[in-house]
């Protein structure tokens, strides 16, 4: 089963950084959202990288990876809701 992976951009408001974000839909309906890690208290190996600020239903993991691009966190987003990674 394929599912239709979309993305929204929008800011979100994180103590005046990590604003950059996606809002992910699954078939139209909201799945997560993804936050570019630009803080200077990050890691800088985690600099510009995506993290999963909020997940509902199935999303709602602990722990997500960190992802390169949104269409790689769309992907993963993708295998949750199908089931294709444990």
């Amino acid at each position: 089963m394929t599912l239709d992976i979309s993305f929204m951009p929008m800011r979100v408001l994180i103590d005046g950084h990590d604003s950059e974000g996606n809002l992910v839909l699954a078939d139209n309906q909201l799945a997560a959202v993804i936050v570019r890690l630009d803080g200077q208290t990050h890691d800088p190996e985690h600099k510009g990288r995506w993290n999963l600020e909020a997940g509902f239903g199935k999303c709602n993991v602990r722990d997500a990876p960190l992802f390169k691009t949104p269409e790689e966190a769309g992907v993963w987003i993708e295998q949750i809701l199908t089931r294709q990674v444990v």
